[in-house]
């Protein structure tokens, strides 16, 4: 007999079996209600802002851009682009006047063929879609230093708009603090130059998952931001599902004090955090994409283990690592001491700066991946390799003994310990 529990894997699952003796904390987000009618939650979000005017009371503006996730984000397009759209048009702004442009941010442009996968076929045919092109000099346009150095260079189209909206969904990051609010456009928008200079924050105490006032990263994000001249953001929460459960519209960093308490109630949860085995999943597709998504879970868990304690990951990632700079970085490398030290040496940069973060959690926990990746691609970025979960468990048990503490994280991308928010 066996205790049997199913893991989120791709768009599938992997079934978890553990002898009967062992004692298991489920830790699951908090449990909360998914809105009733989340169409309706979007159109009363958009006729009551927070700290902004209703969009029928503010100046028709002659242009709108929109700025929305690509596809490695969850966010219910479906729901929230249409109410948005709908109500543009009603206060005058014609179709050919709006562009919706996916905020990529440093990821590969969303391919044509791919865009009715997560945008509605209605709207692919009424507005103009655009990918953004971060290390497109002729489409970027500069718009001087943050307060922290940053060089700010916003996506041309974007910024030439009367009216700028971001959409996002408001989740712990594991080290931005929290997505969502001015982040979509600030980042998925900006150019090469500002994200690495963003970035290279990354190494600061509280660049951490659920810090935000004194995060410098996300700080930083505001205020490029603000220079962008955000006028609207458009958010949602959602529960581990995908589905709503709460809609946020306004003024993107008003959005973002009103949207924390509730990612809080959401996503925090009251859990020890010595555990000497911790197995979890990234919650599935597309959080487990690929390696460089999947991490963000690794952030989480590592955060319930004890120093030393072992974490299995369970994460798909049929498209590898996800970065060819994290794979180049990593090719004489063989060890998380010369990832450290090599990552020391020659600078931040995108890509390496994801072997950094893996570097870093090896080193305080042994760290087991179950994934579609081959045994060679996984030891390359630093995990031990693990076929299936049976024998991720027998690893585990080699290491931290036949009755460990076991927390089991399904859902590790949408929890945080009580501890983590300042």
């Amino acid at each position: 007999m066996s205790t049997q529990w199913k893991l989120p894997f791709g768009k599938s699952s992997l079934t978890l079996r553990l002898p009967p003796h062992l004692h298991v904390d489920l830790i699951l987000p908090r449990q909360q209600a998914p809105h009733p009618d989340p169409i309706q939650a979007v159109y009363r979000a958009i006729a009551n802002p927070i700290g902004h005017p209703p969009l029928k009371e503010i100046p028709r503006p002659d242009s709108v851009a929109i700025a929305i996730n690509d596809p490695t984000r969850p966010l219910p397009l479906h729901i929230l682009l249409p109410p948005l759209l709908e109500v543009l048009e009603q206060i005058g702004i014609r179709p050919e006047n709006i562009v919706v442009i996916i905020a990529t941010g440093t990821h590969k442009p969303v391919d044509p063929a791919s865009l009715q996968e997560f945008i509605p076929r209605e709207i692919l045919q009424r507005y103009r879609i655009l990918n953004h092109n971060a290390t497109d000099a002729e489409n970027l346009y500069f718009l001087g230093y943050t307060s922290r150095g940053t060089p700010v260079y916003v996506n041309r189209i974007f910024y030439s708009a009367a009216f700028r909206v971001t959409l996002g969904n408001i989740e712990p990051h594991h080290f931005m603090g929290y997505s969502g609010g001015a982040k979509t456009a600030a980042i998925g928008l900006a150019g090469l130059e500002t994200i690495t200079r963003n970035h290279q924050m990354l190494t600061d105490p509280n660049a951490q998952a659920g810090i935000f006032a004194n995060n410098p990263m996300r700080q930083d994000v505001e205020e490029i931001g603000r220079m962008m001249g955000l006028h609207f953001a458009l958010n949602t929460i959602l529960d581990e599902a995908h589905q709503i459960v709460h809609v946020l519209a306004g003024d993107p960093y008003q959005v973002m004090l009103a949207g924390i308490p509730l990612v809080q109630d959401v996503y925090m949860v009251n859990a020890r955090t010595d555990y000497d085995l911790v197995i979890a999943s990234a919650g599935g597709h597309p959080k487990d994409i690929n390696l460089y998504q999947a991490q963000k879970a690794l952030t989480h868990a590592t955060m319930f283990a004890r120093p030393g304690g072992v974490v299995i990951l369970s994460a798909a990632c049929p498209e590898g690592s996800g970065h060819p700079g994290l794979e180049t970085f990593l090719e004489d490398v063989t060890n998380y001491q010369q990832a450290l030290e090599k990552f020391e040496r020659t600078g931040f940069r995108l890509g390496p700066h994801k072997a950094f973060q893996i570097a870093r959690q090896v080193a305080r926990n042994p760290i087991l991946l179950v994934s579609e990746m081959s045994r060679s691609l996984v030891e390359k970025c630093l995990l031990t390799y693990a076929p299936d979960l049976e024998t991720a468990l027998e690893i585990a048990y080699n290491r931290v003994g036949t009755n460990p503490k076991i927390a089991l994280l399904p859902y590790a991308t949408h929890i945080l310990p009580l501890n983590r928010s300042t």
